[in-house]
């Protein structure tokens, strides 16, 4: 591949846009190269109407994948009454989370290589066929074959969108935006499991799947005609197909170890030892073909430096903390605080929404101060504070709720600065790479907390527990209150060291400069 040479290259940087022009010249040399480079043509500048229009279709757009995740809960009952089939219901569920979890880095990639506009359009295209053909399953095996088919395009619709906003916001104003995306994922939280139980009891369980139709439609209409305004940043390349393959089925095997490790299997059965020796070997392979390809799937070289491994494990953290109390809290307020389900469910509102005001609050300083990541480590520090309190203290429910809320404030704050500083630290023809990449760890990371909260409460109990409801169900083993306050202990500590962990990689990762307006100038679409 041609290089530029130090003479040519600053001069055809001093050609392009200031904020492009600061990105390249932080970047060592090189890394830049004909083909990597943007156009040295500037894109026509988009107006903040445009702007708006383009990040209100990508709100809609994360709001299909938001809402998907948590509208087929409260159906899986009357699904599996219709279908005469419990015992794969699960699978619904995990079909979706494999899928979606296995092609995140995928979609990264493949924005990079062929522009995000086709990469949006085959996204959502999956996402609304596997919507038919889940509306119209006659039977559970079809139902969990189409929730597969949604999860490729639910999959691919995360990292693209965050790929399309990095495409037309600064990194100094990016992180304001990060924070409504945020918020999208709360309303999508709270709404799912509410629209899916009234789908379900009082029109039909269908209908969870084709509400996406006419969102998708709406999303489209507004993006597409804005797309083409948008600058191009990807190269077109060979794609790395085996790397990919790789990539997708360690994904794969590591997602069922930790879904059926500790519930269908004992973690230490043959079955799981044996998934867990495939996974190792799937990504052995996937590094060692990684070193030795011209142009691999995800160089390795983006996930070390000082800033890309602090950043995907304090976000990891932070994301794997707030996943894994949304699932156990509920057993918690059930079993302590004597909570119904649905009570327990409004429970959890201070933990998103609490959560998402961090990320606003550090959203807005990284548009206004230099040292932008210290109101992370702040937050994060503080979000260990919290969860210290709960490790060690008993408090009635309003005093629980309230320290998880503060405990939510500091964990918000990391969301949008580890995303940022991550696409800040790539040349723009690879943002999308490692946000696909981002996106896949943090989705492991959830997937590897949940099923480690669970392992701690399964060990401090001594009896495997059942899921947030079910102690209600008839049959089911009651757990004694102090019991279970005792076991929950271990959880908040757990959260704890992750909240610590977050903050120390925080305080380790480099904070290098970031391109866009000055510090003092106003950001008008923020406000």
């Amino acid at each position: 591949m041609n290089k530029f040479d130090r003479q040519s290259s600053s001069a055809d940087i001093q050609t392009l846009p200031d904020d492009i022009a600061e990105e390249l010249s932080r970047l060592p040399s090189e890394v830049i190269s004909v083909d990597d480079a943007p156009s040295i043509t500037p894109p026509a500048p988009l107006s903040q109407d445009e702007v708006r229009t383009i990040v209100i279709s990508l709100m809609l757009t994360m709001f299909l994948a938001a809402l998907d995740q948590t509208i087929v809960a409260t159906a899986l009952p009357t699904i599996g009454r219709q279908f005469q089939d419990v015992s794969n219901l699960s699978w619904v569920i995990t079909a979706y989370l494999l899928a979606s979890t296995a092609v995140a880095p995928v979609f990264g990639t493949l924005s990079d290589i062929y522009g995000r506009r086709v990469m949006i359009i085959i996204s959502l295209s999956l996402f609304v066929a596997g919507s038919v053909l889940c509306a119209v399953a006659p039977n559970m095996p079809m139902l969990i074959l189409a929730r597969g088919l949604q999860g490729l395009g639910g999959g691919g619709i995360m990292p693209v969108v965050q790929t399309v906003i990095s495409d037309v916001v600064s990194p100094r104003e990016r992180g304001q935006y990060q924070a409504y995306f945020s918020s999208v994922w709360m309303v999508g939280g709270i709404l799912g499991p509410v629209i899916g139980g009234v789908f379900a009891e009082h029109l039909h369980w269908s209908m969870i799947f084709w509400i996406n139709l006419p969102l998708t439609a709406a999303a489209l209409g507004l993006l597409l005609p804005n797309m083409k305004k948008i600058p191009v940043f990807h190269r077109k390349r060979k794609v790395d197909w085996l790397g990919g393959v790789l990539l997708m089925a360690s994904a794969v095997v590591f997602m069922l170890v930790l879904t059926w490790g500790g519930s269908r299997y004992p973690w230490l059965s043959p079955t799981v030892l044996a998934m867990v020796g495939g996974a190792v070997a799937l990504a052995v392979t996937f590094v060692w073909h990684a070193r030795r390809a011209d142009e691999p799937f995800l160089p390795l070289k983006l996930l070390t430096g000082s800033v890309a491994p602090f950043a995907l494990t304090a976000g990891g953290c932070g994301l794997g903390a707030i996943t894994g109390l949304t699932v156990q809290l509920p057993l918690y307020y059930e079993s302590v605080y004597h909570l119904t389900a649905s009570e327990a469910g409004l429970a959890l509102i201070p933990l998103a929404a609490v959560s998402t005001c961090g990320a606003a609050i550090a959203g807005r300083t990284m548009a206004r101060a230099k040292h932008y990541k210290r109101v992370a480590i702040i937050g994060t520090s503080w979000a260990a504070l919290c969860g210290l309190g709960l490790t060690l203290t008993t408090l009635p429910l309003w005093g629980l709720l309230t320290l998880m809320a503060a405990f939510a404030l500091g964990l918000g704050t990391t969301f949008p600065v580890c995303v940022v500083s991550l696409q800040n630290s790539v040349a723009r023809p690879q943002v999308g790479t490692i946000t696909g990449a981002m996106n896949f760890f943090r989705s492991l990371m959830s997937s590897f907390t949940v099923a480690a909260f669970a392992a701690i409460l399964l060990i401090a109990l001594g009896i495997d527990v059942p899921l947030a409801g079910e102690h209600h169900a008839a049959g089911s083993v009651a757990i004694p209150t102090e019991d279970m306050r005792h076991a929950f202990r271990y959880v908040f500590g757990a959260a704890t060291a992750l909240m610590t962990i977050a903050a120390l990689c925080l305080i380790a990762m480099e904070e290098r400069p970031l391109a866009g307006p000055s510090a003092k100038q106003p950001v008008e679409m923020a406000e």
